[in-house]
């Protein structure tokens, strides 16, 4: 597969009663074409979301921008550009971090948690010294991590809930 530079192309999602800040580490293809985030078919994400808050899944892009900031919740990544071969994660080189003091500045948020090990080690290693706030560590919900059933993520998502 080819390596290709990729510029963030989201916004941010979030508002001042935004509590947690979930964080991916570059939108995928797939969901840089649908234009939001985690919107690949087969991703988890929106559906565990909908599950640990009881809810149905949120549809398109507006209802998933409502869905989260109703529940507190601030959407964005780790990176704002990078090389990248497709959706691998293992593939990311030359990263350029986001500036997150545009969330931290407006926002009370309380904890950070990365989608994935990736995110989370780059959150570590270009964010954290600037935010002081570590991270918590969830697991993907892309398809490639198909290790964990859907009942297994929900649990470990439950963790934001203690936050909001």
């Amino acid at each position: 597969m080819e390596t290709k530079r990729i510029t963030h192309a989201f916004n941010p999602v979030f508002d001042i009663e935004s509590r947690v800040l979930i964080l991916g580490t570059m939108p995928s293809p797939k969901s840089r074409e649908l234009g939001f985030y985690y919107s690949h078919p087969r991703n988890r994400f929106w559906p565990v979301m909908a599950e640990i808050f009881g809810e149905e899944q949120p549809k398109n892009p507006n209802e998933k921008e409502d869905f989260v900031l109703r529940h507190k919740i601030a959407l964005w990544d780790v990176l704002k550009e990078c090389d990248i071969e497709g959706a691998s994660d293992s593939s990311i080189k030359n990263a350029v971090p986001n500036d997150l003091s545009i969330i931290f500045d407006k926002a009370d948020i309380r904890a950070v948690f990365c989608t994935g090990a990736t995110a989370a080690r780059l959150y570590k290693k270009y964010i954290e010294p600037k935010t002081n706030m570590a991270a918590f560590v969830l697991p993907s919900t892309s398809p490639a991590n198909a290790k964990m059933g859907l009942g297994e993520l929900c649990e470990e998502y439950r963790a934001i809930l203690e936050y909001l």
